[in-house]
């Protein structure tokens, strides 16, 4: 049975990834505050890093998921540095840590990573400069970590979600439009994700997108 290890599978996106892995027959160790496998903060480096690396001396790790993420959409002349820093480390610095401690049980298991990130580290949209800053060095991150570790038989994906209906917005100014062609259902990234792993070549790169366009403000 392949081990799944993942971060943010507790809601959104996440928990429609881990249900599904389970129903394919997967194991999935989730990292997360409350309700984990893996109870730890993300934001706490040196404490995930020291709980990984024990995981690791009883688990050899299949599949590699970046999933946790948060958003601020913000003039960005008003947001703090604490939440600056937050954002890049819960986006970008856990996933990275992530990907450097997990790489050589996936070298062995001839793994693959999958970085969960967003429509915006594919475009240029106004409030969103440290959302797209944190989600476009995730995927660029992706794009060249493939380079390097193809030769070693690991592969390495990002999944690029637009507006999806989630938990995600709850604490935002804005929500995806009621009607149902302006935006995704967490379960359909859950399946474009088990197609990919299922695909014998490597798809370095996929964005998926409602049919329509349509936000609601609060």
């Amino acid at each position: 049975m392949k081990m799944v290890l993942m971060s943010g599978g507790s809601s959104g996106i996440g928990k429609a990834i881990k249900e599904k892995l389970l129903q394919e027959g997967y194991q999935v160790s989730n990292i997360g505050r409350k309700d984990a496998e893996i109870v730890c903060d993300l934001t706490h480096t040196d404490m995930l890093e020291k709980k990984i690396k024990e995981w690791l001396k009883t688990h050899e790790v299949d599949v590699l998921i970046n999933c946790a993420g948060v958003g601020l959409f913000d003039p960005h002349e008003t947001i703090s540095a604490a939440k600056i820093k937050y954002l890049i480390d819960v986006n970008l610095t856990a996933p990275i840590v992530l990907s450097s401690l997990c790489l050589r049980s996936l070298a062995q298991s001839k793994g693959h990573i999958i970085n969960i990130t967003s429509i915006e580290a594919t475009r240029h949209a106004k409030y969103s400069a440290l959302y797209s800053a944190t989600k476009s060095g995730l995927r660029d991150f992706g794009h060249c970590l493939f380079e390097e570790v193809r030769k070693s038989g690991v592969k390495v994906t990002s999944i690029n979600p637009d507006m999806t209906q989630t938990p995600f917005f709850d604490d935002l100014h804005f929500k995806p439009s009621e009607d149902e062609k302006t935006h995704l259902l967490p379960e359909t990234i859950a399946q474009t994700l088990i197609t990919i792993l299922d695909t014998d070549g490597v798809i370095t790169d996929m964005t998926i997108r409602p049919q329509k366009v349509g936000i609601t403000k609060k």
